[in-house]
């Protein structure tokens, strides 16, 4: 069996991991491993922008209460402080590396977004991570030191605690290379967890099938505190169409003047301004819930987002690719609205790190929608979540590279000598589709104590199955993803029923109102490794 030996590990191909991957090649050896294509994640699937401080009427201060008040008083305010006040360098550094953001003349076209007070939405028009992703991956493959490894998909982290060894840090860690169905062995002393989020843990989401929660989970096995699960950001706007599948309709559509609408069985008209003040521009929190209280009110699968008052020229110059996508499939949003339905979108949670992007475990850190930084509280301000993948990719990279270079013990190879392959793989899909619609229902926009209860108890019979599963069976990515989405959706179900009160995301029918103080779900593994 094969083994590997780096400077760094990077776990996850998006905005995240290649912006560490090349602040890091030009002194260390890296390995980027990426379950499936490079290109495949969420950071490729952004549509809106990059948030930042780049007009003369904007300030730090503004951009840093916004973000205060969508966290719903749980944002963490020297993380915070740190995202914003780095936000203007972070889009130089793109810009350096060749994203061709959408220019207003000479300038940076600014656009803005719900929560935000300012137009300070850095965008290439309304693809803006498929366009930043592009890029980093063309200057990626072109440096010396980047050694990519496609279709490797995480199967567990190694510790010296695991091997009975003294100390306690990350070593590496184990991975199933698809094409060879072998499970190789990766060393080395730093390694950053850039996995995205867990998305698919629901049955509705606009995340890429690769964000099943891999990071989160293996540095829980790890014994890494994981902290705010319960907050599942909720997209708005999710196109509603039975042939599109994780299509999202950007808040910039929002931000430009869109308006959400009931359809006509429900007596149409705008309802956003009887649910808060702010109308279409309120956080995606609020903007969710009310469109799930209309659906539910009015018995309706969808309501309806209208930018067609918008001259055709504007919406071909704003929204090329939304407008395209939704013409394949016979939707004219200049002259019609656009159907839509809340979707899981964000996992504001993660692995709790600091403000180096190291985890409770030495020598791995977590970087992106897999970290929980203090930046999202308990609801992402629109646009800050692409900011925040490449202010802590390049605070990782800056304390690795200040680290000493430790030595890494051999590592034993993967034992899969007493396994066999799956006769019923027929249980995994079974299992996967059990999970993610009982999470749906019981753990979606709207809560309650037995919902969570019932959750939970589902859980716990899908744990035991699946333990039993892999412990005598060959690891396949379905298996693996199955074991991690099962095991996020136990950290969310129990950081939701710690939380007695209702703040940002995360709602429950039991505790309407917010209570006091304001404090983080912290999660702490009952035994680490």
């Amino acid at each position: 069996m094969t083994t590997h030996d780096f400077d760094v590990l990077i776990v996850g191909s998006g905005l995240a991991g290649l912006s560490a991957a090349l602040h890091l090649a030009p002194t260390h050896r890296v390995a980027v491993l990426t379950k499936r294509s490079v290109f495949d994640g969420s950071s490729s699937w952004a549509q809106g922008g990059i948030a930042a401080v780049l007009a003369d009427d904007d300030s730090f201060a503004a951009h840093i209460q916004d973000t205060l008040v969508a966290g719903a008083g749980l944002c963490d305010l020297a993380a915070t402080r740190f995202v914003v006040e780095n936000a203007p360098s972070a889009i130089a550094w793109l810009r350096g590396l060749g994203v061709p953001f959408t220019l207003e003349g000479e300038h940076l076209h600014l656009t803005r977004e719900g929560g935000h007070s300012a137009r300070r939405i850095a965008h290439v028009t309304d693809a803006t991570g498929a366009a930043v992703q592009k890029t980093l991956i063309d200057v990626v493959r072109a440096t010396p030191g980047i050694t990519l490894f496609e279709n490797h998909m995480l199967v567990d982290l190694v510790t010296s605690r695991k091997l009975g060894l003294a100390g306690h840090r990350c070593l590496g860690l184990y991975a199933l290379d698809e094409d060879t169905d072998e499970v190789i062995t990766f060393r080395a002393p730093q390694t950053i967890l850039a996995t995205g989020g867990a998305g698919k843990v629901y049955l509705y989401t606009t995340n890429p099938d690769t964000s099943t929660g891999d990071g989160i989970a293996a540095a829980w096995r790890a014994g890494c505190r994981v902290a705010n699960m319960e907050f599942i950001q909720f997209h708005p706007t999710g196109l509603y169409h039975p042939k599109a599948k994780s299509f999202l309709i950007s808040e910039a559509v929002r931000g430009e003047g869109g308006v959400l609408l009931l359809p006509p069985q429900a007596g149409g008209g705008r309802f956003m301004p009887e649910h808060d003040p702010r109308a279409e521009l309120a956080p995606r929190d609020v903007v969710a819930r009310a469109i799930d209280f209309e659906m539910k009110r009015h018995g309706i699968d969808y309501v309806l987002l209208d930018i067609s008052h918008k001259s055709p020229e504007f919406l071909h110059e704003h929204f090329p690719n939304i407008l395209a996508y939704c013409a394949e499939l016979g939707i004219d949003i200049t002259k019609e609205p656009i159907p839509v339905v809340p979707t899981a979108h964000f996992t504001c949670g993660g692995v709790l790190t600091d403000l180096s992007a190291r985890t409770d475990l030495p020598g791995l850190y977590a970087v992106g929608e897999t970290a929980y930084t203090g930046l999202h509280g308990a609801n992402r301000l629109a646009s800050n979540s692409l900011l925040e993948c490449i202010v802590f990719a390049r605070a990782a990279a800056q304390t690795i590279a200040a680290a000493p270079r430790t030595p890494i013990p051999s590592l034993p190879r993967w034992d899969d000598s007493r396994v066999t392959d799956a006769d019923e793989t027929v249980v995994i899909s079974h299992n996967w589709d059990e999970l993610r619609r009982f999470m749906w229902d019981y753990v979606g926009i709207v809560r309650t104590n037995k919902r969570l209860e019932r959750a939970a108890h589902r859980i716990s019979l899908l744990q035991g199955e699946i333990q039993e599963f892999y412990a005598h069976f060959h690891v396949t990515r379905d298996l693996l993803e199955l074991r991690n989405l099962v095991q996020v959706a136990d950290l969310i179900v129990r950081s939701a029923q710690l939380r007695r009160e209702s703040r940002g995301l995360h709602y429950s029918r039991d505790y309407p109102e917010m209570a006091a103080p304001a404090a983080p779900t912290i999660l702490v593994p009952p035994v680490s490794y």
